[in-house]
Formats: C-alpha cells, structure tokens, sequence
C-alpha cells in the first residue's frame, strides 16, 4: 500500500465537452486554465441506496439507486470569460478598439447547453501527480464579493454529467511508482 499523503492544491482546468475527453497534455493549457484558485478543490461522492428488507429484518436487499458528484472549487483569477463557463446564460463580446469586455448573464431563453471538461491537477514531485477529471457544468451559480480588504474569489460547483457509455462520472488518475508488470 502507498504511503502518499497529499499535500496543496492545484490548477484547475477546462475545455468545452464535444463527446470525448481528449489527452492531459492538450487539456493542461495557460488558454485552458480557468484561473488560479483559491482554497483547493473538493471532490465529493455522493451515492444513494434503496433498501429492501422484511418486517423483522431477516431478508435485506440493498442497491444502488443514483450518484452524485460535485466538484467545488474558489477561482480567484477570472475575467467575463470565465463568467461564460460558469453561467450558461453568458453571452461574451468584446469591442477591440475600446478594449471593452461586455458580459450579458440571464434569460433561459440563452441557455447555451454547453458541458466542459473540467480537469484539476495536484501536482506533487515527490509522491506523483493527482488528476481529476469531471464533466459537467456549474450549477450553483455564483456571487461576486468585491471587499475592501479580501480577493473576491467566485466559488464555482460543478455537477457531473457521464463522460462516457458507462457511466463514468469521475476520471481520477495518479501516478504511483509502484505500479509495475
């Protein structure tokens, strides 16, 4: 068994999701980072059961009946392009002779449908690599907090949709030196 412990954060990563989670190496981009992030990330596990047992609980039957995976992360570097992944309302337009980046968030009606890969990577010398990657879309919304002695940090959660035909809902990759033929 691995002795790891894992120790700080990360960088937080994504790309719209057209079908198909491509290589690290083309995710793991400055064009595709989010923003730097404050306070880590936090993946969480939520499955739900249903069980079935007889009056004097002899006869129990219990099955997995839904999951649930959120991945929570505080982004403190962002611009109304990041606004555009974290509302699937934002529409984007920027005028280049004024150097204006105009935002525009609401209306169902501009519901873009996009999920995103969203990829967080733990990077650590000396016990290996941490990856995980979801897709999904933000569905907490967000609030913006503009205080005179804090970084506004948008905490951004992301619900996870299957990225794939079997379901999977988180890719979770580590590197691990032991791992041999």
């Amino acid at each position: 068994m691995s002795e790891r412990i894992t120790l700080g954060s990360g960088n937080l990563y994504y790309k719209e999701f057209t079908g198909e989670i491509p290589e690290n190496e083309t995710i793991e981009t400055e064009q595709n980072r989010l923003g730097y992030i404050s306070g880590g990330a936090t993946l969480e596990y939520k499955p739900t059961y249903y069980e079935a047992k007889d009056d004097l609980g002899v006869v129990v039957k219990t099955i997995l009946t839904e999951e649930e995976v959120i991945l929570k992360s505080g982004i403190m570097t962002f611009n109304g392009k990041t606004l555009e992944v974290l509302c699937e309302t934002g529409r984007v337009t920027e005028d280049s002779s004024k150097h204006i980046r105009t935002v525009k968030i609401g209306g169902p009606g501009n519901a873009n449908g996009k999920s995103y890969i969203i990829h967080f990577v733990h990077k650590d010398p000396v016990d290996g690599d941490i990856r995980i990657t979801i897709v999904g879309k933000n569905q907490a919304g967000f609030s913006l907090a503009f205080a005179k002695d804090k970084e506004t940090v948008i905490d951004a959660e992301f619900k996870a949709l299957p990225q794939d035909s079997e379901g999977t809902l988180i890719k979770y990759q580590e590197f691990d030196s032991t791992i041999t033929e």
